[in-house]
């Protein structure tokens, strides 16, 4: 029998002796992490094992099969823990497994939200294609952003946000089965990086980012790295960062930046950050914009503004700032989070000032102006104007023939402007015109709706075709744009002198019953539902034999 207290001390006396930390991996696991480096700048060494506490009725085959990679075998896990007989063990026993034993699989990160010109680069044929969100990113892919900007979800939680004119590789995407536990290596060849890292599961988790001059390993933080030829940059903003040339990395803890330079003397030089800049009182929910972001005076001359939305993490703006505000404008509604951090001489942003702000703007219904109600204009291509009532707003004209707009015959672009020309010319008829506006990207108001008529004829009706069906004629005619309804009128002689019959129909088909041997004429108009008609149409002979 395993003598649980026993063990259960030793493993105690363990963990104190060397300051391990006991931490959750999926909700069913418990890991051992290893110490951690104090107030000092050198690395500790990962602990080569993790430790798995068993849980109510789980069987020691069943979690051999889940988390020994297949060369390992179940008895070796015995062996190692000195275990003779499997059934002995139970719930709360713990279970020391060599991280090289762990199941390891490839786990893709995954594009979060991408904005402008941003290609990946595939690791199998080096193909470049579009990074679109939700797009994954498999190891060996790259990421080059042109002027546009990325965001990407790695298989942990931990966000990596690339800035514009940045490539970026990853070389390793790896998860160790169900410990929660990752190994993820990435290359920033240019540009650079900003870093939000879930905390590593250390005795075997590994984050690191490799630049042409440096390498930074990561434990958990928030931090940017900038690379162009012959130097590195980091930036730390919150935990640690192990940075440096390959071989010699130095613990770069937060409010402090580093740079490594291949240039001249080279080594590194670590500086602390400036402090975060005091923001002015600024209101958490914007119904208005643009909104003024301003500050207290510093010292610094310039800093810098980073927008983020607060769901997606998309990097929405980067804008360096001289002075002491910065106008906020152009966001749909939605959380953001904003950043605002002073530069130094080497241009590094220093400790960020960080609000949260909401973005709820409301779209009103717009003031018609022209043309007024039920107005006749001689020109189809006439001009709209009207007047926004809200703020930020953007609006379009919609044209239809009927009032409930079920059938739309122009439009405008969606713009700011109040006035606004048809997408088309307008054939002679009547037709209803209203304005929708649109705030914020999601709200949306529409105004009231006006009539008006565009002056002119409308084109004959022509008939199209005619069928004889025994003592029954049915005739068919082509549709006229804008007409509400067509006059039919039937006439012995061709010149329709002497009416014999006359209907009003509101399809493009009539059937008529008519006195075999005997010659008919039939002709039709096209009606509008203001004061236009078009001229008759051509007749058209019937005869029924």
């Amino acid at each position: 029998m395993i003598q649980r207290s026993t063990r259960t001390l030793v493993h105690l006396v363990a963990l104190l002796a060397s300051c391990w930390i006991a931490l959750p991996a999926q909700a069913e696991l418990s890991i051992t992490r290893g110490s951690q480096a104090g107030s000092g700048l050198t690395e500790s060494t990962p602990v080569p094992e993790w430790v798995y506490t068993v849980r109510p009725g789980e069987s020691f085959d069943e979690l051999a099969s889940t988390l020994l990679a297949r060369n390992i075998s179940a008895s070796r896990l015995l062996q190692h823990n000195g275990i003779d007989n499997p059934a002995t063990i139970g719930s709360g026993d713990s279970l020391r497994i060599p991280l090289a034993w762990l199941q390891r699989q490839p786990d893709p990160a995954r594009a979060r939200s991408v904005v402008g010109q941003v290609q990946l680069i595939s690791g199998n044929d080096g193909r470049k294609r579009p990074l679109t969100d939700d797009m994954l990113v498999r190891v060996g892919d790259e990421i080059l952003s042109h002027s546009g900007t990325a965001t990407v979800e790695l298989a942990d939680g931990s966000i990596v946000r690339i800035a514009p004119n940045s490539r970026l590789a990853f070389n390793r995407l790896t998860q160790y089965g169900k410990s929660g536990m990752v190994d993820t290596r990435l290359r920033l060849n240019r540009g650079e990086i900003e870093t939000q890292v879930k905390p590593i599961i250390e005795g075997g988790s590994r984050f690191e980012i490799e630049t042409p001059s440096a390498v930074a390993a990561v434990r958990g933080t928030m931090f940017t790295l900038r690379t162009a030829p012959g130097r590195t940059d980091v930036r730390v903003t919150e935990g640690a960062v192990s940075f440096g040339p390959p071989g010699k990395t130095r613990r770069i803890p937060a409010g402090y930046s580093a740079t490594v330079s291949t240039v001249g003397v080279g080594g590194m030089n670590i500086r602390q950050l400036p402090p975060a800049p005091t923001i002015n009182p600024f209101p958490p929910q914007l119904k208005q914009l643009p909104a003024e972001l301003s500050w207290q005076s510093n010292g610094a001359s310039t800093h810098r503004v980073d927008i983020f939305d607060a769901e997606t993490g998309r990097w929405m703006d980067s804008s360096r700032v001289n002075g002491d505000s910065f106008n906020v404008d152009l966001l749909d509604n939605g959380r953001y989070d904003i950043h605002l951090a002073a530069l130094d001489s080497r241009g590094i942003a220093g400790m960020p000032g960080i609000i949260d702000v909401e973005v709820d703007l409301q779209a009103r219904t717009a003031t018609l102006e022209q043309p007024e109600a039920g107005a006749a204009v001689n020109d189809d291509m006439p001009e709209f104007r009207w007047q926004f009532r809200g703020e930020n707003e953007v609006g379009r004209v919609e044209i239809a023939e009927d009032q409930d707009f079920g059938n739309l015959v122009a439009t405008s672009e969606w713009a700011p402007d109040q006035s606004a020309l048809p997408s088309r010319p307008l054939s002679p008829g009547q037709y209803y015109w209203r304005v929708v506006t649109e705030a914020g990207g999601n709200s949306v108001a529409t105004s009231e709706t006006r009539p008006f008529i565009v002056n002119g004829t409308l084109p004959p009706a022509r008939i199209i075709s005619v069928n004889y069906v025994d003592s029954q004629v049915r005739v068919f005619w082509q549709k006229v744009d804008t007409a509400a309804e067509y006059r039919l009128q039937l006439s012995e002689e061709p010149r329709f002198n002497n009416i014999i019959k006359e209907a009003t129909l509101s399809d493009t088909t009539a059937a008529l019953r008519l006195i075999p041997g005997r010659r008919y004429f039939v002709r039709l108009k096209a009606l509008s539902d203001g004061p236009l008609e078009s001229r008759w149409g051509p007749g058209r002979e019937l005869f029924l034999e």
